[in-house]
């Protein structure tokens, strides 16, 4: 399986860290994209017409977008306990959500650092980079409030999104500071940057 990647993406990193965590990394041929929201990789787009990464090409030509389909792909490969929430539960449902809250924060991240890094100074719009930062931080304040528990049980998909997105505000935001008034959630993250497929796909 070959997969389009760049290793400076949350995104990517979240289908690194579960293919370490499952086993199954060496199943995998990374490709590095040389892509941007305004410079994008045609031949990326020939796999995935959106452009963006992570992209999972697989031995038959199939082609798998986004992280959350390919984790989700990547999870029904082994034989071990799965990371992605099955059943039709409201804890099932839970689970999910906790993805997709950890993906969410990585979205409002990436896009604050699209506007900083890509826009041409005299066009940035310092409400958009505010705007998306109340995001990043109303979902920090909830994870703190209400998902410790899911956090700190058995490994899932939902918690190796939130790694990955505290991951990136330190890559990234190093003077955000979000720990800051979240000290169980910094806690936990102290111990899960720990993990040996956490430390394997640093940016």
């Amino acid at each position: 399986m070959r997969l389009w990647y760049s290793p400076a993406s949350p995104f990517v990193r979240k289908v690194l860290v579960l293919a370490h965590e499952t086993g199954l990394s060496d199943r995998l041929t990374k490709i590095e994209a040389s892509t941007s929201a305004v410079a994008r990789n045609e031949e990326l787009v020939r796999d995935n017409p959106s452009g963006k990464i992570p992209a999972l090409v697989l031995d038959d030509g199939t082609v798998l977008f986004d992280s959350r389909v390919i984790c989700a792909y990547v999870d029904s490969l082994h034989g071990g306990e799965k990371l992605t929430p099955a059943g039709k539960d409201v804890a099932a449902y839970r689970a999910m959500t906790l993805e997709a809250l950890g993906d969410a924060v990585m979205d409002a991240a990436v896009l604050t650092r699209y506007e900083q890094a890509l826009r041409p100074e005299d066009k940035r719009w310092d409400q958009w980079g505010s705007g998306q930062m109340a995001k990043v931080a109303s979902s920090l304040d909830d994870l703190e409030a209400r998902w410790m528990d899911l956090l700190e049980g058995p490994l899932t998909t939902g918690a190796i999104s939130v790694g990955c997105a505290l991951g990136y505000l330190d890559f990234r935001f190093p003077d955000l500071d979000w720990r800051d008034g979240r000290a169980k959630l910094a806690a936990w993250y102290a111990t899960f940057a720990e993990r040996p497929s956490m430390q394997a796909t640093l940016p």
